[in-house]
């Protein structure tokens, strides 16, 4: 049962817990130490290879930390984080019961592995551990209890609790101007897939997290252009770092589920194909929010997007949220971002399969729009 409604206007917001969320230049090294629970704390580092063998920022984090703080580092996370190296990071840290702080560095893959390895440690130890996160993308993983994770027969494990958000957040420019131009770009497109569809999701209060998803469509669609354009401009990446923020965290525990439709598509899509999830979100968003388009209630919250992106409204909810879809069309080929499945090496003979796996289903209206959808993305 949905938690708020549009008429009359009611609802209510069940917020996360988080102790804090820095950004701006330097914020790591500015505020990473206090961070830790204690003067004692062991901290373990969860990354992937590409930042810990093509960057700094790594060797950075574990020479902040020194040899007081740093239990190790597990730089091998790939993407859809296989379980394979998870079990291998959690048994690296339930080898050492010093450990009470793990330090996520990347995009979704780690922040997700670092959730699981809490997880596991709270099965096996009956503790969570403290989770500091240094997101370097805009996948806006750290904003939810969520975490998945791929199974050795190649599907996406889910699993939820409000204990697995990470304490602290630190979004630094620095580290962010690492990330290459076409994920940075991606993961932007997949934060506006999160504010999107939080507009129509049944349980998104209108204050704040609307009113934030708003704000946070309308920075995206601003300073993702400025963005590529510029990529090594530190205020243009902030920017969009707390647009990222915006798009998922003012959900909270409203979440309670699955986000969207294009989101259930995206992981029909995500870890079987091995496409990104950034990808996943340039492939579906705009098919999608055309569908949610047809149902009024749906369209009422999707037409107030209109004017946050320089857009002006007819009054028709259904035109306007139609439009909606269109300019997120435009943007993808302002950003570069514009690709098919058969470039993911996703043919024609999968297409059922994907919408059984989004919508659960294989047969009715839903699971023949989606089937259209995917079709028209090939």
């Amino acid at each position: 049962m949905a938690t708020s409604s549009e008429h009359p206007l009611s609802g209510v917001w069940k917020p996360y817990y988080l102790q804090a969320m820095h950004y701006g230049p330097s914020s790591v090294k500015t505020h990473l130490l206090s961070h830790l629970p204690s003067d004692t704390s062991k901290a373990f580092i969860v990354t992937g290879s590409s930042l810990a063998t093509k960057t700094s920022l790594i060797s950075q984090i574990e020479s902040l930390l020194g040899p007081d703080h740093h239990a190790g580092t597990f730089a091998s996370i790939k993407q859809h984080a296989p379980v394979a190296q998870l079990d291998e990071a959690t048994d690296a840290v339930l080898k050492d019961p010093a450990i009470d702080t793990l330090i996520s560095v990347g995009g979704g893959s780690p922040i997700d592995s670092a959730k699981v390895i809490s997880h596991r440690h709270n099965e096996k130890r009956s503790k969570y551990l403290h989770h500091i996160t240094i997101p370097t993308t805009l996948s806006a993983a750290e904003c939810t209890g969520g975490a998945g994770y791929t199974d050795n027969s190649g599907h996406k494990v889910g699993i939820f609790s409000p204990a697995l958000v990470p304490q602290v957040i630190i979004y630094d420019c620095t580290f962010a101007k690492e990330t290459p131009q076409k994920l940075w770009l991606s993961t932007g497109i997949r934060s506006l897939d999160h504010g999107v569809e939080s507009m129509y999701h049944p349980n998104a209060p209108d204050s704040p997290t609307r009113q934030l998803c708003l704000s946070a469509i309308a920075q995206l669609f601003e300073y993702l252009p400025k963005s590529k354009k510029e990529p090594g401009n530190e205020d243009f990446i902030t920017r969009l770092q707390l647009a990222a923020f915006n798009s998922l965290y003012s959900l909270g525990l409203n979440l309670g589920g699955g986000l969207g439709l294009s989101h259930s598509l995206g992981y029909a899509l995500g870890s079987p194909y091995g496409i990104p999830h950034g990808t996943t979100s340039c492939l579906t968003l705009a098919g999608v929010v055309r569908l949610k388009a047809e149902k009024p209630e749906d369209a009422e919250q999707l037409a107030k997007v209109l004017p946050y992106i320089g857009r002006t409204r007819s009054g028709d909810n259904r035109k306007d949220a139609v439009a909606v879809g269109y300019a997120i069309d435009d943007l993808l080929k302002d950003l570069g971002l514009v690709t098919t499945l058969k470039e993911h090496k996703v043919g024609e003979d999968q297409v059922h399969k994907i919408a059984k796996l989004a919508t659960r289903t294989e047969e009715g209206r839903l699971y023949d729009s989606i089937v259209s959808l995917v079709k028209s993305k090939l």
